[in-house]
């Protein structure tokens, strides 16, 4: 896979809460230069971003119930339309992770609903972070199998702010999670994977295990570690 093919599977992500606005705008400069998917930035930033990126082919995603999904559904709905109204096309929300754990499906799949309802009346995409690492395999089928009920877009593995309850390993994307997920949904959504994704090895771990989609802070060195593009003939 070479740079500009593995760019376009990029959200180039920072989701840091001490980011600047000179920050942003040189992730966006990035974003422009490099040809990645979207940027993906909190909401305080959508607007800033949209602007920036005006008629360069790359998108706005922004987080919703972000980064722990334990607020209130009308508070996601609220923090999607605002997004969505700002300029991003993109909403990657975290699901309600404690209903989940107490078997609570029909909360999980409602509350994803209405965020997928907020979205899709735009035209954006809806992506929902099941937050892998705090869950156990069972767990993480019934939420991918929620989120796909719910009419959701994407499931993705991680905010990249979780850690393990053991203390131990990272709470990010690994291969064999995004296997699992690529499983329970088929080929009808997109499964994103996000955290600790540092090298173009480790990206293309990922999507050979099922991603069509990578977040990533360090979107450039993954780009420039990607061979570049031959020409044919």
């Amino acid at each position: 896979m070479n740079r500009e093919e593995i760019a376009r599977l990029i959200d180039h992500t920072l989701l840091k809460p001490e980011a600047t606005p000179a920050q942003v705008a040189q992730l966006c400069d990035e974003a422009r230069r490099y040809g990645f998917a979207t940027v993906c930035v909190n909401p305080v930033y959508v607007r800033f971003a949209a602007e920036k990126l005006q008629g360069s082919g790359v998108d706005v995603c922004t987080v919703v119930g972000f980064p722990l999904g334990a607020t209130t559904t009308e508070a996601k709905v609220c923090e999607a339309r605002q997004a969505v109204a700002d300029g991003a096309t993109e909403i990657d929300m975290v699901l309600h992770i404690g209903a989940l754990k107490a078997g609570d499906h029909e909360a999980v799949r409602d509350d994803i609903a209405a965020v997928v309802l907020a979205c899709h009346e735009d035209g954006a995409l809806l992506k929902v972070i099941i937050e892998a690492v705090l869950l156990s395999d069972e767990e993480k089928v019934a939420a991918c199998q929620l989120a796909q009920t719910a009419g959701a877009d994407f499931v993705k593995t991680s905010t990249g702010f979780a850690r393990p309850s053991t203390g131990s390993g990272h709470g990010g994307a690994t291969v064999e999670d995004v296997r699992l997920m690529r499983q329970t949904v088929g080929q009808q959504m997109g499964v994103k994977a996000a955290g600790g994704i540092r090298s173009y090895a480790d990206a293309l771990a990922m999507i050979e295990a099922g991603a069509n989609r990578i977040g990533a802070s360090a979107s450039v060195r993954i780009v420039e570690q990607a061979p570049e593009r031959t020409s044919s003939g």
